[in-house]
């Protein structure tokens, strides 16, 4: 560990000495106050061309650059786009697969890893709301991503009484990953990155934070969106709920997705205006008190246009989120924001008979991985157990899967920088979930320090890491960017939306917890015309659930394959001591 972060410091000084030295003899002798920077806040780097071959990559000595074997497979010379790069393949032992894309012509020695989603299980580069950052367009950065140990089988058992998979999964993937990335990178152009970033969404948002947590030396600054970092909840509680809640006795389904749109518009009517813009948006659901019972059917009225009493109860414990039979929560409240219903298709069927995206989800993660070496192929949603005991006895996984430790302050220490967001909209992952971590952030660093190095911001009408109703494309690497290299902390992200390829809605979002108020005059169409706000009476979040002790320091193990057994040290872990 201190080794990353010795490294991290001298690669600061050596970036910092080369850019001093550029302004003497710029400015003819006379040193620059402070380095170079563009006006995207950037830092004014050199552009660097490979010093050997794309196709001598494959014959490098890599047995340095992490504790287990490198294999590359391949490394080819691609054309085709606007800006070259060698692409690099390979393995890092046992199984983790890697793709490295190297810039041939102009690399500015940035570094740019990116996560993925889901149970992962291919390594595909996907930037996502980073997809925009500038130098990413230009193909100006190295990139790479990983599978995080396993291949396809996206029903989950490739879990299945394999330790060093989950562990790769849980957090050494994108570890190791980093570590020969950036060995390939100083060897292709003979020059470490200046600066090295993250960024990722969903699982991917996770990744990025289990690495501020295990490994703060790895990045310098990281884009966490949408994340699953209480996993284990997420993948069991969370998911089952949304199927549970809606069963009848006879096992059929209560509310069905046709009943969305008019559940949806009847949020819209009750709350559009409380932010002072009524464009079909909530600014913050968390003031809307929808009551869904006024939609109750009178009498002889159309069914089509009214829920049964049963569907109404089926609306509010959606929303409200999963609870034992003594009414215990097993997640944080609002499990599901007021505004977000036309997505709610997610888990709620369009007909009878329908397996939906929620029940899928648990199945794959309960059946191999979530209960630490358990595998049951015939594990089913009436398995999970809605109580206290039974909420403690899944959750022992958090241990090693989950990303909620609140103490970032190594990463914090060596200038490490975190933009965490998330839309208010998600259908998938609450946005209280990210809340949650907000406030035991701090809570264990202090509010002040929090501001210092890290900025959460949170997109009205956007759904699980982009779509939604409202502006759901941004840039949020290059933020980071600027905050990291120039010191230029982010004020607010410009949002868009497009309908038929015409931007037809811009909207700033501010740090949290401003938010974006309408000065009054021209359109509330265009960024321009809000200023930020910060609320004098902020919405206070109630986070009295029985996983709240999840969010603090010092329930994360390390975790050790031994055969087909999963190893966790200590064996007493933080939670079996809290669970009583």
């Amino acid at each position: 560990m201190y080794e990353f972060l010795r490294s991290r410091k001298s690669l600061f000084s050596a970036a910092l000495a080369v850019a001093v030295v550029a302004a003497l003899a710029t400015a003819g002798g006379v040193a620059s106050a402070h380095p170079r920077v563009t006006a995207d806040g950037l830092r004014d780097l050199a552009a660097l061309s490979p010093v050997i071959d794309c196709s001598s990559v494959t014959g490098l000595d890599l047995s340095r650059a992490t504790d287990a074997p490198v294999t590359i497979t391949s490394a080819t010379l691609v054309t085709t786009g606007a800006a070259p790069y060698c692409e690099v393949r390979g393995t890092i032992a046992p199984a983790n697969t890697i793709v490295l894309r190297l810039p041939t012509a102009g690399w500015t020695q940035r570094y740019v890893q990116t996560g993925c989603g889901g149970e992962c299980g291919s390594s595909n580069i996907n930037f996502g709301q980073a997809a925009n950052c500038p130098p990413v367009v230009a193909g100006q950065v190295a990139v790479a991503t990983t599978d995080m140990g396993h291949q396809g089988q996206n029903d989950g058992s490739w879990a299945a009484n394999n330790p060093q998979a989950q562990i790769d999964f849980a957090y050494r993937g994108v570890h190791v990953t980093s570590q020969v990335a950036k060995a390939i990178i100083g060897r292709f152009y003979a020059h470490k990155p200046a600066f090295s970033y993250f960024t990722g969404c969903s699982d991917g948002g996770r990744e990025a934070l289990m690495e501020a947590q295990r490994y703060p030396g790895d990045f310098d600054g990281i884009a966490a969106g949408a994340p699953a970092n209480n996993m284990v909840v997420q993948n069991t509680y969370h998911h089952a709920w949304n199927v549970l809640t809606n069963l009848d006795d006879n096992g059929n389904y209560i509310l069905l997705a046709a009943k969305l749109p008019l559940i949806h518009s009847a949020v819209l009517a009750a709350c559009d205006r409380l932010d002072g813009v009524q464009d079909g948006l909530l600014g913050d659901p968390r003031v809307c008190d929808f009551n869904p019972y006024t939609l109750v059917c009178k009498k002889a009225q159309d069914a089509s246009t009214c829920l049964s009493p049963a569907e109404a109860g089926v609306v509010r414990r959606l929303h409200n989120g999963a609870v034992t039979d003594k009414g215990d929560r097993l997640e944080p409240a609002i499990s599901h924001e007021w505004g977000s219903e036309l997505d709610w298709s997610l888990f709620v069927p369009a007909a009878q008979g329908a397996h939906v995206g929620s029940e899928n989800f648990v199945l794959a993660f309960a059946r191999y991985l979530g209960f630490t070496n358990y595998v049951n192929a015939n594990w089913q949603l009436k398995d999970l157990k809605l109580t206290a005991q039974g909420f403690w006895d899944t959750v022992q996984s958090s241990s090693y899967l989950s990303a909620m430790d609140p103490d970032l302050s190594t990463f914090r220490r060596t200038g490490g920088k975190l933009l965490l967001w998330h839309g208010w909209e998600d259908q998938h992952i609450s946005p209280q979930g990210t809340l949650e971590y907000w406030d035991a952030l701090q809570k264990t660093l202090g509010r002040n320090a929090v501001d210092s190095f890290a900025k959460l911001f949170l997109f009205p009408g956007v759904a699980h890491c982009g779509g939604g109703e409202g502006p759901n494309v941004f840039d949020v690497l290059t933020p980071v960017m600027a905050w990291t290299e120039s010191g230029r902390a982010p004020a607010k992200i410009i949002a868009s939306h497009s309908t038929g390829g015409t931007v037809d809605r811009t909207r700033p979002v501010f740090p949290y917890p401003a938010v974006a108020r309408y000065d009054g005059s021209g359109s509330t169409d265009d960024a321009a015309n809000f200023v930020s706000y910060t609320p004098r009476n902020p919405v206070r979040d109630d986070f009295n659930w029985l996983g709240s002790r999840l969010f603090s320091d010092g329930y994360q193990v390390k975790a050790k394959a031994d055969g087909t057994q999963l190893v966790l040290k200590p064996a007493t872990t933080w939670l079996t001591r809290k669970a009583g």
